[in-house]
């Protein structure tokens, strides 16, 4: 193993956010300016640190890859998300329920726990779920199912990893098409087809849309009994505190699939046909410490070459589309649309995976 694979123990590190605010509330900063602290190290403080510390543009070499594909050092990170997510839940939880913040530091609070839940919730659950191995894939189910998105686990494999950069892609946000407009319709389309998915596989093999084996109907019984857990425990409050760092959880996601495919798409070459997906059709960010703590997300142009690939021997293409910044700063300029464009249209019209996807109205 390589000294710098250490690195991704980083993404543990996040989950002492919160503890670290309610600190800076002992040291006599304000509660309520205090539950705010997770969301100014994110999108303040990791900037910083993602310039400083610069880029990792380096590939594994073929005997590298080999020893870090099936090292269980790797694969077992991925699944300690599991039970440090469920562990952080269930502190902000109660802290919420027991603590005197006001409406702005509830706020502040419930949106730190829904970005925690994007990185350590979504983020390794996007990689468990590509996975061939049943306990890696219900791992992922449940991360999810903790946010409350358990739809991904299905849309996200046979949906979007089929449709990515086409019109037909709820995941693909349009040049031009602002975040705002996308998030939403990326919400609702998303769960949607996760729905339509498991009804038609069912039909397929026979069974009804509604029986025992559609994963929808499990993961959402799993959710609703989280949330059911939490408001028996701690109180009807509780629960909705819990919902509501889901939905917190799922933006962030969605905030995150608008980064990654922004104006890209592949070239139709039939009425029903594209061309293959390659890692010219999605965005590529090769900063080294925002790749550590996102289990190398940033290096989406390759996962989606090869989807189940892990992600410790992901590739950096120095022909993908490059992003200018990481996650962390991209999603703050996603978040100012004229800021946005002025930024990534240039690029996105200049990508080789910019062809033909329509622009927004």
């Amino acid at each position: 193993m390589r000294a710098k694979d250490l690195g991704f123990l980083l993404a543990f590190a996040l989950a002492l956010l919160p503890a670290a605010a309610l600190e800076l509330a002992r040291a006599g900063i304000p509660l309520n300016l205090a539950a705010w602290f997770p969301l100014f190290f994110i999108f303040v403080v990791l900037p910083v640190i993602d310039a400083l510390c610069g880029s990792d543009a380096t590939n594994a070499d073929a005997g590298q890859t080999v020893r870090l594909d099936g090292s269980v050092y790797f694969r077992a990170l991925s699944v300690l998300a599991l039970p440090v997510w469920l562990a952080l839940l269930v502190y902000c939880t109660w802290q919420a329920s027991h603590l005197p913040f006001d409406a702005l530091g509830l706020l502040g609070w419930t949106m730190s726990a829904g970005i925690l839940g994007g990185v350590l919730a979504i983020t390794p659950a996007h990689e468990l779920v590509h996975k061939s191995g049943a306990f890696e894939r219900f791992c992922g189910g449940v991360l999810l199912s903790s946010v409350g998105y358990h739809g991904f686990k299905i849309e996200h494999v046979r949906g979007h990893h089929v449709h990515v950069a086409t019109p037909l892609d709820s995941s693909s946000a349009r040049l031009g098409e602002s975040v705002y407009r996308f998030v939403p319709r990326a919400l609702r389309d998303n769960v949607r087809n996760a729905w339509r998915l498991e009804a038609r596989r069912l039909r397929q093999g026979g069974r009804s849309a509604w029986s025992p084996g559609n994963e929808m109907l499990c993961w959402t019984a799993l959710w609703a009994t989280m949330l059911i857990a939490f408001a028996c425990w701690l109180g009807p409050f509780a629960a909705l505190f819990a919902f509501f760092a889901g939905v917190g959880a799922a933006v962030s996601l969605e905030i995150i699939n608008y980064i990654e495919h922004y104006g890209l798409s592949r070239e139709q070459l039939a009425a029903d046909r594209y061309e293959r997906v390659t890692h010219l059709h999605s965005w590529n960010a090769s900063q080294r410490v925002s790749n550590w703590l996102l289990f190398n997300l940033q290096r989406h142009s390759d996962h989606h070459e090869h989807a189940r690939r892990r992600y410790q021997v992901l590739l950096h293409h120095d022909d993908s589309p490059q992003l200018p910044a990481g996650y962390a700063t991209m999603f703050v300029l996603a978040l100012v649309p004229p800021l946005w464009r002025h930024v990534m249209d240039p690029r996105a019209r200049g990508a080789a995976g910019a062809r033909g996807l329509p622009q927004a109205s």
